[in-house]
């Protein structure tokens, strides 16, 4: 089992910046890719970006490329998500994600979700 646990969100206003955390607990000595999603009310969830285990692959979601960075830490187990450029519409629940294979991730089917953390764009 792996726990994850986001920090992070609150209001910023439009062209802003934000950062959120997602600390990994449990079993995280496998090799477990690491990613983001994010649903706004009335909306599905959808995918924002995933990282592989070691850093080195990331992929995200168009709406969000050239604005947001997805790093992470392997010796912390965190994962991050750098927002820049907000917009209203990035507006929504931010969720962490743990899988062994990124394409589960990228394809929305993760074995592991935190419990989310809110992002509101507005000024």
């Amino acid at each position: 089992q792996v726990q994850l646990v986001e920090s992070g969100g609150g209001l910023v206003q439009p062209g802003g910046s934000l950062r959120l955390s997602c600390a990994a607990s449990g079993h995280t000595d496998s090799t477990y890719a690491m990613g983001w999603f994010r649903q706004a009310p009335g909306k599905e969830r959808e995918f924002v970006a995933a990282i592989s285990w070691g850093g080195g692959s990331t992929y995200y979601a168009d709406s969000v490329k050239g604005r947001f960075t997805c790093s992470r830490d392997g010796v912390q187990n965190t994962v991050y998500l750098q927002m820049s450029s907000l917009k209203p519409e990035d507006t929504a629940d931010y969720y962490c994600a743990a899988d062994k294979f990124i394409a589960h991730i990228t394809t929305g089917q993760p074995d592991y979700w935190g419990q989310g953390t809110q992002v509101t764009v507005s000024s």
